[in-house]
């Protein structure tokens, strides 16, 4: 073999006549030779074995990345910036392969001192955690940029931070359509056999013009269902993929011998319509989810405000969405800062395990910055914004790795559990059709394997669930229950036992009437108390804070809020403690209400009873809901409600009082451990836990500021009554893709029967694989919107 004709070892580029030769290994340049040795010093030389020629030759030029040594236009590019700990997302756009991803999940081997990275394959992007007392951002991207992948640094990105528009599937689509439409117009002739002179003069033309505009369908449009497949197999998993590659690979080979031996036209008008449909769906759905994600990421959030202070002091509960620069922010105890702002008032002691992982809180002080995901712990603090609120990387937080559970079980969705199935039936009909033709007929015995595969190729099995799913995410939040992701609907429909907390899901807080027993508070203990109750969101506190009179706001020298059992503060050397009465130092007592203890400097002083006040149509809920599912209420509260809530609810739901969090999450796990698939519909306070380990967790959000990122969805308190509703249509919309399936395989059954008995032409293969696709997606959008009628 010639020099020419082999390739770097590295990069895959062919070889010319300047051939350095390292390690008994060939490389096309000195740059492709020192990232080998890298990779090798490092112990990272299997990175060649995840694929072959992965890197890319690197171009060096550490001058141009000298506007990374500006504190300010780092700051500008970081997503999250402290002492010890600096991240920020790069864009990489030689992203590729496995081999890719693997080595740049693997950088603190090649540095120590990164941290951390992980990669977003989708959106070619790495995210990099280090510290910036050890390293620099620029020896970070000089790294990147000396292993082959440097990094797109733009003015767009110093300025707005704007994300990379990734065309690919525009492309791809419009190859595709173009190929396909000047295909379907060579092939009229062959669908009539029109016998004209002309036209029989140039047939073998039209064919091979056919398969010259088929070759950048096969090798590039459809490039990704091929990609995906191999590593499907390679996973020893069979996705949807698998049948689709096969199908378009089966289509191209077959097309091919027959314009070669001359003996037919082939396939390639369906197999041109086949990518398009395939492409045109995804780009729908891909339109679809971006509309959606738009919609539900940034609306989901509504019912979720935060408290703005205006320029007298009045303090007005808002949307996040509504929040501009320059307004000044109140976060109190178990918040979450919605955006990048300055610390102006209070003691700051912030969570940022959101967005680090690290559960370690940080202190800040007056002027310092604060960034959005960080949680408030202790008394309230005053912020000033810098800017407006990111919903997108709200939803990151919200979607966070570090907030699955990993107790779950991973969940298989009902196209990935068919797709197994569907590709082994496929294959084995296939077989089989083709060892009996070869005993009837052995010259159509592969015309018969390939037309299997051909007809079967599963383009509206492909199509069901997206479509289906997508149209019930925003038809659900038009109605505020916001769905983190698709999957859920179809766990929504598994579920057999349903739990609810009490306080905040059940009852309301807006019409409770509490009524207080006890010595009278002085002047300055209620402004105590009221300054404490002001830091707190629980919902005994939210609406004990709108009952006291106004006072004026003190500083908290001291603030410690202790889930399930109350709230301890200090101001002046007054200490104020409230919540349990054990917690505050209550005298016992035989009273089953709910009850909120207050003591002073260590003395009792009374306490606040809550007489509660039941979501309307609540006893409704119940009573459909008990038909069908283990209806059980876990509450924190003693058992005043018991007698009342036996009255209010069906006899079959299970009432557990003086639940503890830790209690509530056990009683999950235990159900589970029984087979249960468990929804919990709690308040995403005390409930965080259970929420979190329960296979489907909801959030009920009223007038609470606290974002829950253990939830799996957010409904909003107005619409409790409408939760069998969302639970019936959730599984409806699983029959959907169900019988979208039973029409697919209809399809695929009728062009079976045209492929097992050597029949499949040209015209049955063009008439049949658009016309499913095409029906699919038609029966999926007008079923939903038709289930979907009794939520409006």
């Amino acid at each position: 073999m010639s020099n020419v004709e082999e390739k770097c070892f590295h990069c895959g580029i062919l070889l010319g006549k300047d051939t350095i030769v390292y390690d008994e290994k060939k490389f096309c340049c000195s740059g492709c030779k020192t990232v080998y040795e890298i990779f090798r010093a490092n112990d990272l030389s299997c990175y060649y074995d995840l694929a072959s020629n992965p890197g890319a030759s690197p171009i060096i030029n550490q001058q141009k990345f000298d506007f990374l040594n500006h504190t300010e236009t780092v700051e500008k590019l970081l997503d999250f910036s402290d002492n010890q700990l600096h991240i920020i997302s790069l864009y990489i756009p030689h992203i590729h392969c496995s081999s890719c991803i693997w080595i740049l999940e693997n950088l603190q081997k090649i540095n120590k001192n990164i941290s951390h990275t992980q990669v977003n394959f989708p959106k070619k992007t790495v995210r990099v955690h280090y510290n910036p007392q050890l390293i620099t951002l620029k020896e970070i991207v000089v790294l990147l940029a000396s292993i082959g992948y440097e990094p797109y640094i733009s003015l767009d990105d110093v300025t707005t931070k704007k994300k990379k528009v990734n065309r690919s599937l525009i492309y791809k689509l419009g190859v595709a359509g173009f190929a396909f439409g000047n295909v379907m117009l060579l092939s009229f002739p062959e669908y009539f056999e029109v016998d004209e002179f002309w036209l029989n003069q140039y047939k073998p033309f039209f064919r091979w013009l056919m398969l010259l505009l088929s070759l950048p369908v096969v090798f590039y449009a459809s490039s990704e269902y091929f990609s995906s497949a191999i590593k499907s197999i390679k996973s020893k998993l069979l996705n949807i993929d698998i049948p689709i590659a096969l199908g378009i690979f089966t289509l191209f080979i077959r097309s091919v011998f027959e314009v070669i031996t001359n003996i037919g036209s082939g396939f390639f008008d369906s197999l041109t319509g086949l990518v398009f449909f395939l492409l045109l769906g995804k780009f729908f759905q891909q339109k679809t989810y971006n509309f959606l994600s738009f919609e539900r990421d940034y609306k989901s959030y509504f019912p979720i405000g935060i408290t703005k202070i205006d320029a007298y002091g009045k303090e007005e509960n808002i949307p996040v969405y509504d929040i501009k620069k320059g307004d000044r922010l109140l976060i109190r105890n178990e918040e979450l800062i919605p955006t990048d702002a300055i610390l102006i008032n209070g003691n700051a002691q912030i969570d940022y395990s959101f967005v680090t992982g690290e559960a370690t809180p940080i202190y800040k002080n007056s002027g310092d910055k604060l960034f959005a995901g960080g949680k408030q712990l202790g008394s309230a603090i005053e912020i000033d914004v810098l800017k407006e609120v990111s919903q997108s990387y709200l939803t990151q937080l919200w979607s966070n790795d570090a907030f699955t559970s990993t107790n779950k079980q991973p969940f298989k969705s009902i196209t990935d559990s068919i797709s197994k199935h569907f590709t082994i039936t496929v294959l084995l009909i296939a077989v089989i059709a083709t060892c009996i033709w070869f005993f009837i007929d052995s010259s159509k015995a592969l015309q018969v394997f390939t037309a299997v595969l051909i007809v079967a190729c599963p383009c509206a099995l492909a199509l069901a669930a997206p479509f289906t799913l997508g149209n019930v995410l925003r038809i659900f939040g038009k109605q505020h229950f916001y769905i983190k992701d698709s999957n859920v609907v179809e766990k929504i429909a598994k579920i057999n036992s349903i739990i609810f907390d009490k306080t905040g899901t059940i009852t309301t807080g807006n019409t409770s009437k509490i009524a207080y027993e006890g010595e009278n508070l002085t002047t300055e203990e209620q402004a105590i108390l009221k300054s404490t109750l002001r830091n707190s969101n629980h919902p005994l506190s939210r609406q004990l804070y709108d009952l006291l009179n106004q006072h004026d706001i003190v500083t908290l020298d001291h603030f410690e809020e202790t889930k399930g059992k109350g709230i301890a503060a200090i101001s002046n050397q007054q200490k104020i403690k409230l919540g349990a009465a054990n917690f505050v130092g209550a005298p016992s007592t035989t009273s089953l209400a709910t009850n909120v203890y207050v003591s002073c400097n260590e003395h009792y002083k009374g306490k606040f009873t809550f007489n509660n006040s039941y979501r309307k149509g609540v006893s409704k809920v119940f009573k459909t809901l008990h038909k069908h599912y283990h209806l059980a209420i876990l509450s924190g509260d003693n058992e005043s409600e018991k007698e009342h809530l036996k009255k209010l609810l069906p006899a079959s739901t299970k009432l557990f009082f003086n639940q503890q969090p830790a209690e509530k999450l056990d009683y999950i796990k235990m159900q589970q451990l029984q087979g249960e698939n468990v929804m919990m519909i709690g308040d995403g306070l005390n409930d965080a836990g259970a929420l979190k380990q329960s296979n489907i967790g909801i959030s009920i959000a009223e007038n609470v500021n606290v974002f829950s990122p253990a939830c799996d969805a957010i409904l909003a308190a107005n619409q409790f009554s409408k939760i069998p509703h969302f639970i019936k249509v959730s599984k409806q919309a699983v029959r959907i893709i169900k019988w979208s399936f039973f029409l697919s395989f209809l399809y695929n059954s009728v062009g079976l029967y045209f492929a097992v008995t050597g029949l499949l032409s040209p015209v049955v293969a063009a008439i049949l694989m658009p016309l499913s696709s095409i029906s699919v997606v038609a029966f999926t959008t007008l079923a939903t919107n038709l289930i979907c009628k009794k939520l409006k």
